[in-house]
């Protein structure tokens, strides 16, 4: 059996991973993984695991890391995962990242790609994004999906979400430092770490990372 490929990407929200993310599992025939699907999958499943996150977030908790250890490791069960995965979101601590290694076994992960732009760039990208509440299809503040406040995929109501206003957005960039960067020293010593200019435009930061990953032989 040919060994999955398994990417993580990482960045600062607003870096540009979800874009990025639906496009390189369109290429490699991967799902794009993201915690917050997989946490919304399984609430609307009722699944076991479902119910208790709903019951946690309900009571305005925190998803633990167990929990979501535990979610991830269903989706790389399911079929559309047997060629691998590309997780969003996912590990966020080192603590998810060794639990990660756990999951994958041998396979293990290909390449942690780091979307590297500056904090001035990603508070000016999300300061001006709007969002459709439905599908979470995503516009910029010029757009007219945005000026009319419709989306033009399904009609749902586009909106600026409370976390992209500016106080907002010091606060995520404060904790993605605090948090999750250490990540990067993580996969860095264990040389599994390529960091790509995410300042670039989508297509040039798409073909950075097709070069990363052809140089080093995985795809």
């Amino acid at each position: 059996m040919t060994a999955r490929l398994n990417l993580v990407i990482l960045g600062k929200q607003g870096a540009g991973k979800g874009t990025q993310s639906k496009r390189l599992a369109q290429t490699y025939k991967i799902p794009h993984i993201s915690t917050g699907d997989i946490l919304r999958a399984a609430v609307k499943a009722k699944s076991p695991l479902g119910l208790e996150v709903a019951s946690i977030l309900e009571s305005g908790g925190l998803v633990s890391d167990d929990l979501v250890n535990r979610l991830v490791e269903q989706r790389f069960l399911e079929p559309d995962a047997a060629r691998g995965g590309l997780l969003d979101g996912f590990p966020r601590t080192i603590g998810q990242a060794e639990a990660l290694e756990r999951i994958l076994g041998h396979d293990g992960i290909k390449l942690c790609i780091n979307l590297d732009v500056p904090v001035e760039l990603v508070t000016q990208r999300l300061s001006s994004r709007r969002v459709c509440q439905e599908c979470g299809a995503i516009y910029s503040d010029v757009d007219v999906e945005a000026i009319s406040g419709t989306c033009s995929v399904c009609g749902g109501d586009v909106i600026q979400r409370a976390d992209d206003r500016p106080e907002a957005i010091q606060k995520r960039l404060e904790a993605y430092e605090r948090d999750t960067e250490p990540l990067l020293k993580f996969y860095e010593s264990r040389g599994l770490l390529e960091s790509v200019d995410g300042s670039l435009s989508p297509d040039d930061v798409t073909r950075a990372i097709a070069q990363a990953l052809h140089a080093r032989g995985i795809a």
